[in-house]
């Protein structure tokens, strides 16, 4: 009695179960290098606005180009979020050898990561899992650096950001619930409160600011007064 086992299909079966896997890796390698071409030129979405939508919860978010927004706001968020933005090309490696040094036996307690690699993360990969997660999120941050200026990677990220729970995306979005104005017209200590609240707004709420982020806040005002040399790559 003959078997099957080990013959000819199975081989081809298996064959074909390895080409296929390697299309399926080649696609998630390409889509976002031919997606960050096309998102130069148009508005683009989160995974997390993504999400929300196929799961059919509520997002709100308006695209506003950065030379409508308060230039506050991007300075505030420099400030608080990477104030190498201008001097790096996607990745702040000094801050990533700190965080390591301090990391000690459990690993880095906080992460070292640029508004490029935020831009990368919040466009193509995952919020979880920062090991699996921060080796795709470097690359795709050289690559964004590569082909888009800083003044788009600016412009993405602060109309792509998370600022507010029940899916409020966006400065427009956030402020217009936190200040009831849109993002134009934002004050710079307005503005130092919406940055504040960015590392987590759904528990530091811009609306409604807590002891801890409205010092943070102060912080952020008083380091904005002098920091104009740290935005010099968004121009005027």
């Amino acid at each position: 009695m003959s078997s099957s086992f080990g013959g000819p299909s199975s081989r081809t079966g298996r064959f074909g179960l390895a080409r296929l896997a390697l299309w399926v890796l080649a696609a998630m390698v390409a889509a976002p290098l031919a997606l960050t071409l096309v998102y130069a030129v148009i508005p683009p979405p989160s995974t997390l606005m993504i999400g929300r939508w196929l799961t059919l919860q509520p997002v709100s978010r308006t695209w506003v180009p950065l030379d409508r927004m308060s230039p506050h706001l991007p300075r505030a968020v420099v400030v608080s979020e990477d104030a190498q933005f201008c001097r790096h090309h996607g990745v702040d490696w000094g801050a990533v050898r700190l965080v390591l040094d301090q990391g000690g036996e459990g690993g880095p307690s906080r992460g070292a990561s640029t508004i490029t690699m935020q831009v990368a993360k919040n466009l193509f990969l995952w919020q979880g899992a920062p090991y699996l997660r921060k080796p795709l999120e470097i690359a795709l941050a050289h690559w964004i650096e590569l082909v888009w200026s800083k003044r788009r990677i600016m412009e993405v990220y602060l109309n792509i950001a998370e600022w507010g729970p029940d899916g409020v995306f966006g400065a427009e979005a956030g402020a217009r619930r936190a200040f009831r104005k849109g993002a134009g017209a934002l004050s710079a200590r307005e503005s130092a409160i919406m940055a504040a609240a960015l590392p987590n707004p759904v528990t530091r709420d811009a609306r409604k600011p807590g002891r801890r982020a409205a010092a943070h806040a102060g912080v952020i005002l008083r380091r904005m007064r002098g920091a104009a040399v740290l935005t010099g790559c968004l121009g005027p």
